[in-house]
C-alpha cells in the first residue's frame, strides 16, 4: 500500500516501442567503436577534436550520383 503506479498512454508506449527498434536498427548497421574491436587504450583527445564519442551528426539529403 502506499505505492504510486503511473499510468502511460498508449501513443507514448507505441513512441518508445519505435524508438528502441530505431536504435537497434541503427546499432546493426552503424557498430560502435567498442563492438568492432578498438584497442582500450584509445580515448577521446586522440583524433577527436569535439572529445565526443558518437555517430557524425545526419547532413540531410545526400545527391548520388550514378546509373539508375
Amino acid at each position: 500500500m502506499g505505492e504510486i503506479i503511473g499510468f502511460a498512454p498508449k501513443s507514448e508506449l507505441e513512441r518508445l516501442r519505435l524508438i528502441r527498434e530505431a536504435r537497434a536498427i541503427y546499432d546493426s548497421i552503424f557498430p560502435s567503436t567498442t563492438a568492432i574491436g578498438a584497442r582500450p587504450d584509445d580515448g577521446a583527445g586522440k583524433g577527436d577534436t569535439a572529445g565526443l564519442n558518437g555517430p557524425a551528426p545526419s547532413k540531410g539529403n545526400v545527391r548520388m550520383t550514378g546509373r539508375s
